[in-house]
């Protein structure tokens, strides 16, 4: 098939290099001209395992290319995905600017039948907004063409999104359209080969299954933060209470991992514009609102354990940070809890020495030069003058640690473990005070 993707983010960039991959050829266009231009140089401006490599081996094989036209575009596909950012606005509600404006081209240069395939997470009835705004252009110009929107929202996890696109469990398709069902099946007919993961639904529940899928996985977060929490006052450990429910089927393991809060371009960005959507028709969504406060009441966790440790007096000391990124295997740093620790620290009079696998460049993209910020190269270069260690990401790197030797570098023997990748009596053995996420012993028990 010819394929149009508007968008060469994380989305527009995936779903291009796996559909060129079997097969499909493919057009990526976007406005950003320095990024077409290091796209066709070969260059990837974002870091997703497995990506880099797939998108040089099909440009190269001629299924995927890039551009600013947005009317060779439109011509090129008879699919025309739109894969732009849908921001969160002020009031929580998704930015539908971006999404429109890809209608508005799309009906501006369109000469035949196109199916319009919502890729972006996107409100519930954004479908219809599209489908007005590319019948208004038509009639501008005077022209009735047929054409179809359909919803088909992505179910991409950071660091694992091309496994989730080639392998993902589902493929969600919004439409009534029996000649969108025949075009997106062939689509997906080469991912869709050992059982049929195709889900055919009507547009207005497509669009709410994604939101959904992600409220409800950033439910359980919330919910295992805030047991957390409990535990930390009972003197219970939180990581023996995750293994006794997760062994429940009906619970399971996944998302049930205690930390400091979930961050990225997904899960704050799509729960505020459920809420919000929630908002708009009358229904209080309690629980939904709920998940974002407990949320942004864990991001502060780890500020809080260093002012315990340091009976608040933070001013002059170095504190190292291991991760900046919100998650492994990737270099995204949208609503990191780092990002809120390192404020924290910043407007406490306190320096940090950091660093990530990645994300060094994004966080001189978002913070500049400071003399408070130093990125170093090597992980244990940010020990050196160090008071206290904090771990914000649990990438493999560090998961495996000399205890004896970071007693030695720091200044302060103090280690915030934010996603509890280490024992506590382990630690403890080497002679450093260890604060955990809801591990029972960093506060006293309320209960006796």
């Amino acid at each position: 098939m010819r394929i149009t993707i508007f968008g060469s983010g994380y989305v527009g960039l995936v779903t291009g290099a796996c559909l060129a991959d079997v097969g499909h050829r493919v057009m990526c266009v976007d406005i950003d001209e320095d990024k077409v231009a290091r796209l066709n140089a070969g260059e990837v401006p974002i870091y997703e395992p497995g990506l880099e490599e797939l998108i040089r081996k099909n440009k190269s094989a001629g299924r995927l290319e890039f551009t600013t036209d947005a009317a060779q575009a439109v011509e090129f596909g008879l699919l025309q995905f739109i894969a732009v950012g849908t921001p969160s606005d002020e009031d929580g509600s998704a930015d539908l600017k971006y999404v429109l404006k890809v209608a508005e081209t799309i009906g501006q240069h369109m000469n035949d039948y196109k199916i319009v395939v919502d890729k972006s997470t996107v409100p519930v009835g954004t479908a219809s907004k599209v489908e007005r705004t590319v019948a208004a252009e038509l009639e501008k110009r005077g022209l009735e063409l047929a054409f179809d929107v359909c919803s088909n929202p992505e179910f991409l996890k950071e660091g694992a999104a091309i496994e989730d696109f080639s392998r993902g469990s589902r493929i969600i398709v919004g439409t009534d359209s029996e000649r969108v069902k025949k075009a997106m099946q062939e689509c997906y007919g080469p991912y869709n080969r050992q059982r049929d993961k195709l889900m055919f639904m009507g547009v207005r529940s497509a669009e709410l299954t994604k939101y959904a899928a992600n409220a409800m996985l950033a439910t359980k977060i919330s919910f295992i933060n805030e047991i957390a929490n409990l535990a930390e006052r009972l003197g219970a450990d939180v990581e023996e209470v995750r293994h006794g429910i997760g062994s429940d089927p009906r619970i399971g393991y996944s998302f049930i991992y205690p930390g400091c809060g979930y961050g990225g371009s997904c899960f704050p960005k799509d729960v505020k514009a459920l809420a919000h959507t929630a908002e708009e028709i009358g229904h209080p969504a309690e629980m939904i609102k709920a998940v974002e406060r407990v949320n942004g009441r864990q991001k502060n966790k780890l500020f809080e354990k260093l002012c315990q440790a340091f009976d608040g007096q933070l001013a002059g000391k170095t504190i190292a940070v291991w991760g900046l990124a919100f998650k492994p295997n990737t270099d995204d740093m949208r609503e990191a809890p780092s990002r809120t620790l390192m404020e924290a620290l910043w407007e406490a009079g306190a320096r940090i020495q950091a660093y990530d696998p990645e994300a060094a460049d994004e966080c001189r993209r978002i913070y500049g030069e400071r003399d408070d910020l130093t990125l170093s190269e090597q992980r244990d270069d940010t020990l050196e003058g160090a008071h206290a260690l904090v771990i914000c990401t649990e990438w493999k790197a560090f998961r495996t640690i000399d205890f004896s030797e970071l007693y030695e570098k720091l200044e302060e023997p103090v280690l915030v473990d934010g996603r509890n990748l280490f024992q506590p009596d382990t630690v403890k053995a080497a002679g450093l005070a260890y604060y955990g996420i809801g591990r029972g012993d960093s506060v006293r028990p309320v209960l006796a």
